[in-house]
């Protein structure tokens, strides 16, 4: 063995120990502000292949090490044997991969039917004789998915009860939120104007007319809908004396999180979050419910903000989960994931070549500064050889860019082991069809869902 070959044994066998000497928590003792901090040297991302029963005809893929950070990742295949991996055991920052816990607890919880309730009240008497109600309008519900579009359907709803005016006020419940704002008086402005089509603003008929258009609604698109409130917008909760006028439902949880999860949206994230109890009731499901070790996983946040960490074994876990839950419900994770090349949103412009595009369903997560750079590709790809694997890719301190590279150049290379790409059976829908399946109706006389009191 040649003295070159002796030193390059020797510095491969120093990486990996100093990858295997890495201490836990190190991590949970980085700094927690979204400043850039200095890379660590002498680490470049490494992985060992080892399939547990490799097939001899098949050559492992040769993983590209030239960015630097560190690294974790583990690739498995569907009946559980591992493929590849690296520091699997390690706490990374998933960032924006932490969705895929949320929306396990979410679709757990309130299963694949749920939508969420959009309640319209009154105090009121109304005159049917001019349209009047006189008192005020009061709303309930928490839909992280409202928007301007079902503003404007709650107003057509209210117009063919025959109500087109509103002496009072608008109250809005204090988590009451509206195109994406979280301030519940911002919303509740935003709700107000949206409903009178004199000051409905162009985005709002624009959000309307591209719905009607998405749902070949032609007599919709020939329609003002328009209800008047005179009084101003204040913050409260449903009186027991209100009567409830219409129930606006949300799309099925589901469309929501394609939504969710196409575009990485961290406000219906953490919406959602909260409605399943915040970060430390999904650590705790994932605890209790899938024998996740307590030191395995840490949430600060549910949408994947901030400073986050889970192992990549964990991860796994989650998304095998995940995808067993979807199961039970005859669903795909196409139904909730971004397929790459096909879905807009963050994997739109990855794996778009040839049979690559359609050949990966996965979550990305990216935090520019915080832990001095961090990205993630957790999902499944399908290979030509008829095989799908299950994969993690955790990048931490160092170039977002060139981690999302070299996470592409990893799939890419494991594909390729197995005959190359092949895309998932998949026919996309566009999500402003799933976020318009929406349904409104007037209420029953018996509901009597009040919004909880702060």
């Amino acid at each position: 063995m040649s003295k070159r070959i002796r030193l390059n044994h020797l510095a491969i066998i120093f990486a990996l120990l100093f990858f295997a000497a890495w201490p836990l928590d190190a991590f949970a003792q980085q700094p927690t502000t979204d400043e850039p901090a200095p890379a660590p040297s002498l680490v470049r991302p490494t992985v060992l292949s080892r399939p547990l029963q490799p097939a001899p005809d098949i050559a492992q893929p040769p993983i590209p090490t030239n960015i630097s950070g560190l690294q974790g990742m583990l690739v498995e295949t569907l009946d559980g044997r591992v493929v590849a991996e690296q520091a699997a055991d390690q706490a990374f920052n998933p960032a924006s991969a932490v969705k895929l816990a949320i929306s396990l607890v979410a679709l757990h919880n309130f299963g694949v039917q749920h939508r969420f309730i959009t309640a319209i009240w009154t105090d009121g008497s109304f005159d049917a004789a001019t349209g009047t109600i006189n008192g005020n309008l009061i709303i309930s519900g928490r839909d992280p998915s409202f928007h301007f579009e079902h503003a404007v359907m709650v107003a057509r709803e209210l117009n063919r009860l025959g109500i087109r005016t509103v002496t009072g006020d608008l109250v809005v419940p204090p988590k009451f939120t509206m195109n994406f704002d979280w301030s519940a008086q911002g919303s509740g402005n935003s709700f107000y104007d949206t409903l009178d089509d004199t000051r409905r603003s162009a985005q709002a008929t624009e959000a309307w007319r591209q719905e009607r258009i998405t749902l070949g609604d032609t007599a919709g698109l020939q329609s003002a809908p328009s209800v008047t409130v005179m009084g101003a917008v204040y913050i409260g909760t449903v009186p027991a004396n209100a009567r409830m006028l219409l129930v606006h439902r949300s799309s099925t949880l589901p469309d929501i999180l394609k939504v969710l999860l196409c575009y990485s949206n961290n406000f219906m994230a953490e919406r959602i979050g909260d409605n399943v109890g915040g970060p430390e009731a999904v650590r705790r499901y994932l605890i209790n419910n899938l024998g996740i070790r307590p030191d395995e996983v840490r949430l600060a946040s549910t949408s994947g903000l901030g400073v986050n960490r889970v192992t990549p074994r964990a991860m796994m876990k989650i998304y095998r989960a995940l995808s067993d839950e979807l199961a039970k419900n005859h669903l795909q994770p196409s139904d909730i994931l971004p397929v790459a090349g096909i879905d807009p949103g963050t994997l739109e412009k990855r794996f778009t070549e040839g049979q690559a595009r359609g050949s990966v369903i996965a979550k990305t997560g990216t935090l520019v500064r915080t832990d001095g750079g961090a990205s993630a590709l957790v999902g499944q790809m399908n290979t030509a050889s008829g095989e799908t694997l299950l994969f993690v890719i955790f990048n931490q301190r160092g170039n977002v860019m060139r981690f999302r590279q070299n996470q592409d150049a990893l799939v890419t290379q494991l594909q390729n082991s197995r005959g190359g790409p092949a895309p998932f059976q998949y026919r996309p829908q566009t999500l402003a069809m799933r976020l318009a399946n929406t349904e409104s109706e007037s209420a029953g006389q018996n509901n009597n869902e009040y919004e909880p009191a702060p």
